[in-house]
This record gives C-alpha cells, structure tokens and sequence, in this order.
C-alpha cells in the first residue's frame, strides 16, 4: 500500500514540475553521506530504491545545491 501511494505522489510531482525533474540536478542522501548525485528525479528514485534494498537509512533526495550545502557543513563541523 505504502509503495503504491508513493507511486502515485511521484507520479503528481512529475506532472506538476516535469522540466525540473528531468533535469540531472537531484542527490540521494543518507544519514552518513551524499550517496549519488547528478541524477534525474525518476533515477533518483531508482536509486534511493537500491539502497533501501541495501538497508541504508536516512534516505532523501534532495537538489544537487543542498547536499553540497550539506557535505560542506558536515566537513566544517568535523574539522
């Protein structure tokens, strides 16, 4: 059920904002680090789909820009 509902928001979000997110400007983060990233939204998803299979928690995708942002600040807090 939950896969289906999430099937059907992605599928809202693409008909409502399609030149952004078929543009390769996505991420998919996890609690530990940026795990891929110049990614279209479908492939983001596709991925972030892998890496639940993997059991890596903390996942999100999220714009290029912002797991920059949030790289830069997790290596200034670590330095």
């Amino acid at each position: 059920m939950i896969e289906v509902e999430q099937e059907k928001i992605s599928t809202n979000i693409a008909e409502e904002f399609p030149p952004e997110l078929q543009e390769p400007r996505w991420s998919v983060i996890s609690f530990s680090e940026s795990e891929a990233s110049g990614l279209t939204y479908a492939e983001a998803e596709q991925k972030m789909k892998e890496l639940e299979a993997q059991k890596v928690s903390g996942l999100c995708i999220v714009t290029d820009e912002v797991a920059a942002r949030i790289s830069k600040s997790k290596a200034e807090t670590r330095a």
